[in-house]
């Protein structure tokens, strides 16, 4: 099952620090009986626990776990990496431009992806070296595996969190005050996914300002010329899109929304 293994600490990272959520170590449980059921013709036999090495989850119980979370793995890949301002930020860029489906959804979705990896690679490679590869190698237990991959993606996401939305949660929880190294994921989640959609509304307004200003121009001339009838956004279109390109706008905002991580 070393096949399963890394995709099961990728999508269940987020439950390693809330203990209510994954339950007791099953590292510390004792190794249960074998259970035999024997009959005219056939013998059931269940064994609890591993043989000659550290207790890990059970292999029934992985591939459980991980046909339950694929669904999940869109949800943990938008919420929990710097995609969902990526593609906020993207988004209002096209929106501000005037063309509504030029670079279509599918470009905008892969190069949000692309600029993802990119940008999670570092913490990507702490979790393969600190917890993966020990993991593998049957030195540590997949529970352990877990904890350790959730400190290098606790640490990303509470550095692009703000102090106010993690207190907020806080509060909604009931929770007393917490080091930052023992906030559970219930916790810093929410609280980066507001605190995410606050940066990329900021940016995509910054965005909208050089483009807002081209159409004021173009309809206060077209107004002064008469031509009422005439509809400012199709004329000031060419323009915004000749400034985009003067001032190499893809360069610009892709290099702004990796600087701003």
């Amino acid at each position: 099952m070393k096949a399963i293994k890394p995709v099961l600490l990728v999508f269940l990272v987020f439950l390693t620090t809330d203990p209510s959520l994954m339950g007791q170590e099953t590292g510390g449980t004792e190794p249960g009986p074998a259970v035999e059921t024997s009959g005219p013709g056939f013998e059931v036999s269940l064994n609890l626990g591993s043989e000659g090495g550290a207790e890990d989850i059970s292999t029934a119980i992985q591939l459980l776990i991980l046909i339950t979370l694929l669904s999940l793995a869109p949800a943990i890949v938008l919420l929990m990496t710097c995609f969902l301002r990526i593609v906020i930020v993207l988004g209002f860029l096209r929106n501000a431009m005037g063309v509504q489906s030029i670079p279509p959804n599918q470009v905008i979705v892969g190069i949000a992806i692309f600029l993802t990896f990119f940008i999670m690679m570092p913490v990507g490679e702490e979790i393969y070296n600190e917890a993966f590869l020990p993991m593998q190698e049957e030195e540590i237990t997949s529970r352990e595996a877990l904890e350790r991959a959730s400190v290098p993606l606790k640490e990303f996401m509470l550095r692009q969190t703000r102090p106010a939305d993690v207190d907020f949660f806080l509060d909604i929880a009931r929770m007393p005050e917490t080091e930052v190294e023992d906030l559970p994921m219930r916790v810093v989640v929410p609280s980066f996914v507001l605190s995410e959609l606050r940066t990329a509304f900021i940016m995509g307004f910054m965005i909208f300002l050089p483009f807002l200003a081209i159409d004021f121009i173009v309809a206060t001339v077209l107004m002064s010329m008469g031509m009422m009838m005439m509809p400012p956004v199709i004329v000031s279109l060419p323009f915004k899109i000749l400034l985009f390109v003067l001032v190499d706008g893809w360069f610009l905002i892709t290099r702004s929304i990796v600087m701003s991580f």
